[in-house]
C-alpha cells in the first residue's frame, strides 16, 4: 500500500509540472479568472463523469459535512494561490517555494492532528521555513510580491491534504476531487469580476486550458488517493519530485533559469524536508520494534 501511494504522488507531481506550463501558457494570452473558471468547469465536469461510471453519488447530504467543507476552502484557497502565482512568477520560483509544503504538512500535523514532533524535527521545519524565506526575499532587493500568492497556494494545499486524511474513509477520492474542483469555480468567477476583464475567445489557448484539465485532473486524484493510501508523512516528501519537472519545464519551456539564492533555498528546503521525514521513519520504526519487544514479554 505505502510504495502504490508513493507511485501515486510521483505521476501526479508529474502530472501537476505539465499543468503549471499549460495554466502558464494560457495566462498569457486571456485572463487569469477566466483561466481559472475554465480549468475549474472542465475539471468538475471530468471528475463528475468518472463519478458517475463508478456509480459514487455526488449531491448528497455528505458533501455538506464539516470536513468536507473545510477541504473545499482549503481548496479554493490554495486553487486560487497556484492559479495567481503560476500566471505572474516564473515556474523554477514556484518550483522551488512548493518544495516547502511537505514541511507545512508536518508542522499542521503536529499543531492540528497532535501529532508527536521532537526538538529536531522541529528546528528541521524551522530552518526549511527560512529557506522559503530566502527564496521569497521578503523585504529585500528582488523580491517580487507575487510570490506571496504561492506561498498563499502552498499553505491552502498543505492545509487540504491534513484534512483529507482527516475525511472519513468512507466518502470515496472522486467525490472529495468533484467537490474540491467545484468549489473553485466561485473562486475564479469572482477573480474575472474583480479584476473587470472581458472573457477571451482564443483557439490556442482553449486547447491549453484543455490540457491543463486532462493532467491537472490526473494529478489531482492520483495525489487525493495517495494521501489516503497512506500516511501523510510517507507520501509528503515525494513532492519534491515535481520540483525536478516543473523546473525542467520552466527553463526548457520559458527559460527560467533560478538565481543562486534560489538554489541555496531549495537546498535549504530539501534537505529540512528529507531529515524530517527520515527522523519520522525512524522513529516509527523504533515504537514498531518496541512494541513488539512489549508483546513478546511474559
Amino acid at each position: 500500500m505505502p510504495l502504490r501511494a508513493i507511485m501515486l504522488m510521483v505521476l501526479g507531481m508529474a502530472f501537476l509540472a505539465l499543468s503549471d506550463m499549460f495554466i502558464k501558457l494560457a495566462a498569457a494570452r486571456i485572463p487569469v479568472g477566466q483561466v481559472m473558471v475554465m480549468l475549474s468547469l472542465g475539471g468538475t465536469t471530468v471528475f463528475y463523469i468518472v463519478a458517475r461510471i463508478q456509480r459514487v453519488p455526488i449531491f448528497t447530504k455528505t458533501a455538506l459535512q464539516k470536513l468536507v467543507m473545510m477541504r473545499n476552502g482549503m481548496e479554493m484557497m490554495g486553487g486560487l494561490g497556484m492559479v495567481l502565482g503560476i500566471a505572474l512568477v516564473p515556474l523554477s520560483l514556484v518550483a522551488v517555494i512548493m518544495q516547502a509544503t511537505p514541511l507545512l504538512v508536518t508542522l499542521g500535523a503536529a499543531l492540528l492532528l497532535h501529532e508527536p514532533v521532537g526538538w529536531r524535527r522541529w528546528a528541521a521545519i524551522f530552518v526549511g521555513l527560512l529557506g522559503m524565506l530566502l527564496v521569497v526575499r521578503p523585504g529585500f532587493e528582488g523580491f517580487a510580491p507575487a510570490t506571496l500568492f504561492v506561498v498563499m497556494g502552498v499553505v491552502g494545499l498543505a492545509m487540504r491534504d491534513l484534512v483529507t486524511r482527516m475525511a472519513p474513509v468512507h466518502i470515496p477520492s472522486i467525490a472529495l476531487s468533484t467537490w474540491g474542483f467545484g468549489a473553485t469555480i466561485p473562486v475564479g468567477a469572482l477573480l474575472l469580476l474583480i479584476q473587470g476583464d472581458v472573457p477571451v475567445i482564443d483557439v490556442m489557448a482553449l486547447a491549453q486550458v484543455g490540457g491543463a484539465v486532462l493532467v491537472t485532473t490526473s494529478g489531482y486524484y492520483a495525489v487525493t488517493a495517495a494521501m489516503r493510501l497512506a500516511p501523510a508523512s510517507t507520501v509528503a516528501p515525494f513532492r519534491y519530485s515535481r520540483l525536478v519537472f516543473t523546473m525542467s519545464v520552466g527553463i526548457l519551456i520559458f527559460g527560467d533559469m533560478p538565481d543562486t539564492l534560489t538554489l541555496i533555498g531549495a537546498a535549504i528546503i530539501i534537505t529540512s524536508g528529507l531529515y524530517s521525514f527520515l527522523r519520522e521513519r525512524r522513529l516509527a520504526r523504533d515504537a514498531l520494534i518496541e512494541a513488539r519487544i512489549t508483546s513478546q514479554m511474559p
